[in-house]
């Protein structure tokens, strides 16, 4: 039985795919196979919508203080199995949903893809592990090359214009202070939120 859901902390979190457009150097993945009180997150196959609304049905929604999309993949790799699930999640339960994302979901869809999150996606939260494209390139290894940076800032910065709330992460210890400063600037500069997680968060 491939795990969809599971559950973190207080939030509900959705596993449907374990695409993902990068090969960061820090992947959980690679020292694990779940994450929270998930078993295994690796799965069979992409989650299609049907099959991801009827799994949605064992959960009561309720109980938790958002739905996450965020598993073994990156979200957007799943684009619109996604956007249904938000918008039945929202329908029943008008649940806060969150993104988990790298960012590069313009790249994946060869498209610009927030305008379709509007109503559904309350909160982005994005990876920005660097000030430094060079250094983002070198940890994060994207399939679409050095461009990536800038196409995450860009879509950091429409998603801040078009959607309430959006968050960029760096892991704590990962960073000098000095460039955690920067990230901070680089936040400031876009409008968005910066926070500093734990690394298994």
């Amino acid at each position: 039985m491939m795990e969809i859901f599971y559950e973190v902390h207080e939030g509900l979190y959705v596993n449907l795919t374990n695409k993902c457009p990068c090969a960061c150097t820090f992947c959980l993945r690679q020292t694990m196979d779940k994450i929270g009180n998930s078993n295994v997150l690796w799965l069979d196959h992409d989650a299609g919508a049907q099959e991801a609304l009827e799994a949605m049905k064992k959960w009561d929604l309720s109980k938790y203080t958002e739905l996450v999309f965020c598993g073994f993949g990156e979200p957007t790799e799943a684009l619109d199995v996604l956007k249904v699930v938000a918008a039945a999640a929202k329908k029943q339960y008008n649940i806060p949903v969150r993104i988990n994302t790298n960012g590069l979901g313009n790249l994946v869809n060869g498209r610009d893809i927030i305008p379709e999150l509007v109503g559904l996606v309350d909160t982005v939260s994005i990876s920005l592990n660097t000030p430094n494209a060079k250094e983002y390139y070198e940890l994060v290894r994207p399939q679409f090359g050095e461009k990536s940076f800038d196409a995450m800032l860009d879509f950091a910065r429409e998603s801040a214009q078009k959607l309430p709330h959006v968050v960029m992460t760096t892991v704590d210890t990962t960073l000098s202070k000095e460039d955690e400063d920067k990230c901070r600037k680089i936040c400031e500069d876009l409008g968005v939120t910066y926070r500093i997680r734990p690394w298994e968060d």
